[in-house]
């Protein structure tokens, strides 16, 4: 996540800052200008071409600070959810916030690293959509299916994601994770498309053809091989070709958006990177370093691991897949 500054008196922001506390300046996110802007007291904002946007009308709703293009309409991001919880729930509602601030990061990162985000509305066949629900009152089910991705609000909550994630045996679990594995079901269907592409595919994740439910069911019967940790992310990557495909593309998502952090705030890192490195270079040179380096100030702190992974090489193969599929369009 990139560090802002405020336009009128240059102090400190966040992201997801709707105000600035030192001068008192109201603010919004320009998705076009991928910085958080001055607004008017009307909530709108003139670009330098003279376009002019205003704040968008999910504010109260979600604390959505992106900008839309017209006066009491909601931006491209909250554009890409198709169902919330209903304005009677009142804990859907409360974890929907959390949740849309988790998609708005994912969104906000797929831009920068070239990835297209495209909506239902305007590719009703390919293009992504969310469905952002309540279990409070009937089971939900995370997953993807033909561009919907869906995500069970409960996770926003702290103690329900720590009681599955140690049900689960998972060393890592959290709604921005979900949101990045899910993404990576989406683009995958996308974007790993033509002969040459579909056959390094399979060469480094497996047969994608393979039966899901009867490898869900031998997951869950049998665990992952004794060996996994030499050839796999998780062992969850383990389970079918789909599921390691989509934990390394949320691997990639966390590794360039924790380094892109760690340079914006100005943590030292280990060596320049350069338009030239593979991304195993950036693994090996820059992340691993840095990951230690994060681990042990959190166990200073008396907290788990932060990147609680090791990277084999067959991952860093599967990472570098990923990471040359920024150039790919959607249409392959």
């Amino acid at each position: 996540m990139r560090s802002y500054r405020c336009r009128v008196c240059e102090n400190p922001l966040h992201f997801e800052n709707s105000q600035c506390v030192s001068c008192g300046s109201r603010l919004a996110f320009s998705r076009d200008e991928r910085e958080v802007v001055p607004v008017d007291q009307d909530g709108r904002y003139t670009a330098a071409d003279g376009t002019t946007w205003t704040v968008c009308r999910n504010l109260g709703l979600s604390g959505c600070t992106w900008l839309a293009s017209t006066e009491g309409a909601q931006c491209s991001a909250c554009d890409l959810t198709r169902t919330r919880p209903h304005d009677s729930d009142a804990v859907g509602l409360r974890q929907f916030w959390d949740a849309e601030r988790a998609k708005r990061h994912l969104v906000a990162e797929l831009d920068v690293l070239g990835f297209p985000v495209v909506d239902k509305h305007t590719d009703p066949q390919d293009g992504l959509a969310f469905d952002l629900l309540s279990s409070v009152a009937e089971s939900v089910t995370i997953g993807h299916a033909d561009g919907v991705i869906t995500i069970d609000l409960a996770e926003t909550e702290a103690s329900h994601r720590e009681k599955l994630r140690a049900q689960l045996d998972e060393p890592y679990r959290t709604m921005l994770g979900h949101f990045r594995h899910e993404s990576g079901h989406y683009f995958e269907w996308q974007l790993v498309r033509g002969q040459e592409r579909i056959a390094r595919s399979r060469e480094l994740f497996g047969d994608e053809s393979a039966d899901y439910q009867a490898e869900l069911d031998r997951h869950y019967a049998e665990g992952p091989p004794e060996d996994w940790e030499s050839s796999h992310i998780s062992a969850y990557a383990t389970m079918h070709p789909f599921e390691d495909f989509a934990e390394t593309w949320a691997h990639y998502l966390h590794i360039c958006d924790t380094i892109e952090t760690a340079s914006e705030y100005g943590l030292a890192l280990p060596g320049p990177r350069t338009a030239q490195d593979s991304f195993r270079d950036v693994v090996v040179g820059t992340w691993v370093p840095l990951a230690i380096a994060l681990n042990m100030i959190n166990r200073s702190m008396g907290h788990d691991d932060l990147y609680p992974f090791v990277i084999p090489g067959p991952v860093l193969d599967k990472l570098e897949f990923v990471a040359s599929l920024s150039g790919a369009r959607l249409d392959g």
